[in-house]
């Protein structure tokens, strides 16, 4: 074989070899998962701060009241 012929050949072969494709896909998936969960956490942060500030806020008064 003509060393052109071995180079096409390697390549056609690579080009057609799908082994690994589910892994790339659920990759994918994942790292999209991933990146959508932490954008929901990031953004519920605020709300979960606010709920704890208001709560302290409020425990402070009602013991202040009991003193």
């Amino acid at each position: 074989m003509k060393r052109a012929q071995v180079i096409m050949t390697f390549i056609n072969r690579f080009w057609e070899n799908e082994q690994g494709q589910d892994l790339i896909e659920y990759t994918l998936l994942m790292a999209f998962v991933a990146l959508a969960s932490a954008g929901l956490f990031l953004g519920a942060g605020g709300s979960v701060k606010g709920i704890w500030t208001v709560s302290n806020n409020e425990l402070a008064q009602a013991n202040a009241k009991a003193s």
